[in-house]
């Protein structure tokens, strides 16, 4: 009630203040933490503060200070953004959200849009409901019992959850059925590799392939 309270002492003051979201999907966050090419939540953050900071910039709107809170080392990522962005001044920080009014009200803002799409979420699966779901936060009872009610014993969770948080994988881990994969056979030894019987083979790092080979792990087998 009190962050709805702010969030609207923000709408109403909308001739100064202005704010913009991005909103990442579940799924967006798990096929991109578990992917071929994973990607980790600071990485995703960095990347998606990056972008914020960029449309900002095209559509006009005059930057010249940015406050944000960190996400990893704070050097690090305040040398990655100034490098982006070298006519911008970066403060970033630690706790931002607490020391600084405007990170203060970005959170309020995140916390209310969040809400609002938690409130509005239509689930696909046939008769999956998210009510009683709790805060999303690791440490809150009704979360994990909403998550050992809801977790199938084959396919996990609804796209409601991000398959890659702890917290889901230790209730699938103990709930679901584990799966043996056997496609990596162990070589035996003592057995001449295929490409010992073809003359003049490459080497696969002396190939220039396209990148869909590399994202798909894509291997060729031998060289005509």
């Amino acid at each position: 009630a009190v962050v709805s309270t702010q969030s609207t002492g923000i709408n109403e003051n909308s001739e100064y203040i202005g704010y913009c979201v991005k909103v990442l999907s579940s799924t967006f966050l798990s096929n991109s933490m578990l992917g071929r090419e994973n990607n980790n939540l600071n990485a995703v953050s960095h990347n998606t503060a990056i972008s914020l900071i960029r449309e900002l910039l095209d559509s006009g709107i005059k930057v010249k200070d940015v406050y944000v809170d960190t996400v990893g080392p704070i050097d690090k990522y305040q040398a990655k953004l100034s490098g982006i962005f070298p006519s911008l001044n970066f403060t970033v920080a630690s706790k931002a959200d607490d020391k600084y009014p405007i990170c203060g009200a970005s959170s309020i803002c995140a916390k209310v849009v969040r809400d609002q799409c938690v409130s509005e979420w239509r689930c696909p699966e046939e008769g999956m409901e998210i009510e009683k779901c709790g805060s999303g936060y690791p440490n809150d009872p009704n979360t994990k019992d909403w998550l050992r009610r809801n977790v199938d014993h084959v396919f996990g969770f609804p796209r409601f959850v991000r398959f890659s948080w702890s917290t889901a994988e230790n209730i699938m881990a103990k709930e679901s059925v584990g799966v043996t994969w056997d496609d990596e056979e162990e070589e035996e030894e003592n057995i001449p590799k295929i490409n010992l019987f073809f003359k003049n083979v490459k080497k696969e790092s002396d190939i220039s392939r396209h990148r869909f080979y590399h994202e798909q792990g894509l291997k060729s087998k031998n060289v005509l």
